[in-house]
């Protein structure tokens, strides 16, 4: 039983060593330089997305085999707090992925970037860790072991740690952050699209990833959220 137990969250620190060792090591300026010099930037942002994807399904693997130490009871309300929450996730993550954002990493055309129709980037310059934060801080209600609720809470405060210390990287190293961030500020909330067709693009995206997530949690996880 003692064997079980070590076994169990030996994997688990391994798994999640391992998850933030794959972020980080890839990014360092050095590696990075030399992987995409190697591979290009296509094949290294395909690469480091899908070494992401493998260390991020361990590592929720690696904490369901862990010993189970309660925290608090679960209560089927619990599960519509991620049911809930996901929906904007998925939006965030369809509006803001692969357009012009100089606040964050993973901006497509930065120099295209117009502060006055900043879309989703106006409520959250890093809509990928927005996107994290709120997925992680949902996914804590149902789950009150200690290794999910470890998880989980670290994720959360990764990201919005995340957030600010690419605020505070920006603003020392770019000239024109806080030109950008105050013309963006002062522009009004809500724009008319310039192109509709992205728009209905982007929404569809949203709803489909939306169900795909919804419909894959079961089978790929193990945990059903309706039902």
């Amino acid at each position: 039983m003692v064997s079980d137990m070590m076994i169990g969250w030996a994997e688990y620190i391994a798994a999640f060593i391992l998850f933030f060792v794959a972020h980080n090591l890839p990014t360092r300026p050095a590696v990075k330089t030399a992987l995409l010099g190697r591979f290009g930037k296509r094949n290294f942002g395909i690469g480091y997305g899908l070494l992401s994807l493998i260390a991020l399904y361990w590592l929720l693997m690696a904490a369901g085999r862990a010993p189970v130490v309660e925290l608090w009871h679960w209560a089927p309300w619990q599960n519509l707090v991620p049911l809930i929450v996901m929906a904007p996730v998925c939006m965030i993550l369809c509006f803001g992925i692969a357009r012009p954002n100089p606040f964050s990493f993973g901006g497509r055309h930065n120099d295209r970037f117009d502060p006055t129709r900043a879309g989703i980037i106006r409520l959250t310059r890093h809509p990928v860790l927005a996107a994290l934060a709120l997925w992680s801080a949902a996914h804590t209600v149902p789950n009150g072991q200690l290794a999910h609720a470890l998880l989980f809470g670290i994720f959360t405060l990764f990201a919005l740690l995340g957030m600010r210390l690419i605020d505070r990287r920006n603003k020392r190293e770019d000239p024109n952050w806080q030109a950008q961030l105050t013309a963006m500020q002062n522009a009004p909330l809500l724009h008319i699209p310039s192109s509709w067709a992205d728009l209905t693009q982007r929404l569809m995206l949203t709803l489909g990833l939306y169900m795909g997530l919804l419909h894959s949690h079961g089978p790929v996880l193990g945990a059903y959220p309706i039902g």
